[in-house]
């Protein structure tokens, strides 16, 4: 007989996600405009602490981005290649884009991907929604899962060069493993994907995504 226990399911501190811990908010005192460019707005604000003490907050507001995670078939992955000039550096990203002011996530996401891949996807499911940057940035990027794809031309933007490429779940391991992906949206996007199905024989198992 097995004196194994049974690994016990954890539960969250209560006050794991609170509603609202008003004794942490900090009070906008002024607000000024700093720089308006094409993709953000740069404020500074004088904000006033919990403790009664002031401050300044430095931050830019953003339209926010959707994300795509495309999906073959054969469970490959379309990954692009993209040079990101604050970097420096040529990543390993999934398609994304700006959304237009007043657009609906889904909407920018099914537009991206028809622009950076060329495919148009017959099956859309939104994954998860995330800050990026809350130290300085109010930017929300909503990742979708993109299955049922069919092919057709890439229509890049003026000025917009990528490379595209279809990955198989052992080559996404690899990247991963490495190091080679530094992005944050392709990196939750991925772990997601090997996280919910871990084994190798991906293609067998996407009925049930």
């Amino acid at each position: 007989m097995s004196n194994k226990r049974s690994p016990e399911t954890r539960k969250p501190a209560a006050d794991a996600r609170p509603a609202d811990q008003t004794e942490l908010r900090e009070t906008r005192l002024s607000s000024e405009l700093v720089y308006r460019g094409r993709m953000a707005v740069v404020y500074t604000d004088q904000v006033r602490l919990p403790d009664g003490s002031s401050s300044t907050r430095e931050y830019l507001r953003h339209t926010g981005a959707a994300a795509i995670l495309p999906l073959l078939d054969n469970g490959d992955v379309v990954l692009i290649r993209q040079f990101r000039y604050p970097v420096g550096r040529v990543l390993w990203e999934i398609p994304a884009g700006k959304l237009t002011r007043g657009e609906e996530p889904l909407s920018c996401a099914q537009r991206e991907l028809k622009e950076e891949t060329g495919y148009t996807a017959g099956t859309w499911q939104p994954l998860l929604s995330y800050h990026p940057c809350i130290g300085y940035s109010d930017e929300v990027i909503h990742i979708f899962l993109a299955r049922d794809l069919q092919p057709g031309p890439v229509e890049l933007d003026q000025g917009e060069f990528l490379t595209q490429h279809t990955v198989s779940q052992a080559e996404v391991q690899e990247l991963l493993s490495t190091g080679a992906v530094t992005d944050s949206k392709t990196l939750i996007a991925l772990q997601w994907l090997l996280r919910r199905y871990p084994t190798v024989g991906l293609q067998t198992k996407l009925e049930d995504l």
